[in-house]
């Protein structure tokens, strides 16, 4: 274990680097923080930190850079995140509060995350597997021919055309519509194929295919994977950063039009239920592409339980209490939306 006053070492050498973009002297760290020592012993604390792997020379001058392992103890003992100022926190309430529909809060919270840490903003939709039925609508569209709309409590809508066995009445269909939402509503995804499974034995033989058939499209909707979506912005905001990545940015780029590679970045929201945050570094990230980046994400959703994933991803020189409290005062607001809505 690193003593405290090596630990506040390495946070100056962290901090100056990310202001400043440049490699850091013992000259320069006693000149600009109060650390209570001669410069004679920072050099000795900076060269244990560069024994241990914190810190590295990147060339032959006299400063040092934090490396992967240094970013890593630096984000595990911060003291805490970055609290955004009330103005920050007044312009993501208004600019969130604006929102039509659930691919509008999405859209808007990637520009709004792009634009508070300079990185890329990545957001997963709600996950079907994590909602439950707010409404379950049926309309007839022709004798033998329907549409189900399936509206779940994060906003999500569902659209499926049934084309039944034979005409179903009006009278019916608004019987089915009743008896299916009172069953449905306010469950878990999970639970509805126990709730609705004898349903169609209690309608009249000539109705019981048409009730099957509308039954069978809800179970397959609610089962489809349509959580794998994602929406990403502020790629462009990587360019600012070109000097940050080795040799070229381009397989960061490359990396980033995977969303297979972003989904498991984030991590899948049902692999935690909770709303912890996440912040992986450099070659803690196993895709190659993204070995000079980190990623900082945590989960959204109402109460406790994350629905999905949002985050940024950017270079390893990183603000890292700053984009971890921009991160999750946003998916807090998209939280307090979503169960709002």
């Amino acid at each position: 274990m690193l003593s405290e006053r090596r630990l506040e070492v390495l946070r100056a050498i962290v901090q100056d680097y990310v202001g400043t973009e440049e490699p850091v002297g013992s000259k320069a760290l006693t000149e600009r923080h109060k650390l209570g020592v001669s410069p004679a012993t920072v050099r000795n604390d900076m060269a244990v930190l560069e024994e241990e792997g914190f810190i590295a020379q990147p060339h032959t001058s006299a400063g040092r850079i934090p490396t992967d392992k240094g970013y890593r103890l630096f984000v595990d003992r911060l003291a805490g995140v970055k609290p955004l100022s009330s103005a920050e926190r007044r312009a993501i309430q208004s600019f969130l509060d604006g929102a039509v529909d659930l691919d509008d809060v999405v859209g808007r919270t990637v520009r709004l995350l792009a634009q508070l840490t300079r990185q890329v903003a990545v957001v997963q939709y709600p996950s079907l597997t994590r909602s439950t039925v707010r409404h379950v609508e049926l309309l007839s569209l022709a004798p033998a021919r329907l549409m189900l709309v399936l509206i779940t409590d994060t906003g999500r809508v569902e659209q499926r055309m049934i084309d039944c066995p034979a005409p179903f009445g009006d009278a019916s269909l608004a019987d089915l519509r009743a008896r299916l939402n009172s069953r449905v509503v306010g469950r878990r995804f999970a639970d509805v194929p126990q709730l609705v499974q004898d349903l169609p034995e209690s309608f009249e033989p000539e109705d019981r295919g048409t009730v099957s058939t509308v039954l069978s499209t809800l179970l397959e909707t609610l089962v489809e994977e349509t959580e794998e979506r994602l929406m990403i912005g502020g790629t462009a905001n990587l360019t600012r950063f070109g000097h940050d990545f080795p040799l070229t940015i381009r397989p960061v780029l490359e990396a980033l039009e995977e969303h297979v590679v972003l989904l498991k970045l984030l991590g899948e929201a049902k692999e935690s239920g909770g709303m912890s945050m996440t912040v992986r570094i450099g070659h803690e990230n196993a895709h190659e592409g993204l070995n000079s980046t980190s990623v900082v994400a945590v989960g959204y959703g109402s109460g406790d339980e994350a629905v999905a994933k949002l985050g940024v991803v950017g270079p390893t020189r990183m603000d890292y209490p700053g984009t971890m409290g921009a991160v999750r005062a946003v998916a807090r607001y998209v939280g307090q939306i979503l169960a709002e809505s």
